[in-house]
């Protein structure tokens, strides 16, 4: 998988917590979640979760905690693939 396919299936997963649709549309490795989106930190460990699922990985608490936007979601998600 690309990081624009990657980008993609992240924006699948992140679009039914968003409150700032226009930044949706413009999703990019520099949007961050809680600032850009509006994502508020509840539904972001939802988010998380839901990555965990549709990548079929687990993110351990270190890796969550970098999870504020979409460059290192990706990396998360690309480490846990690798690791698998």
């Amino acid at each position: 998988m690309n990081k624009e396919e990657a980008i993609q299936k992240l924006k699948e997963i992140v679009k039914p917590y968003v409150k700032n649709e226009e930044a949706l549309a413009n999703i990019n490795e520099d949007t961050d979640f809680i600032n850009d989106l509006n994502i508020n930190s509840a539904n972001l460990v939802d988010v998380i979760l839901d990555v965990e699922e549709v990548f079929d990985i687990e993110i351990d608490a270190d890796s969550m905690e970098k999870m504020r936007d979409v460059k290192f979601a990706l990396a998360v998600i690309e480490e846990k693939l690798a690791a698998k």
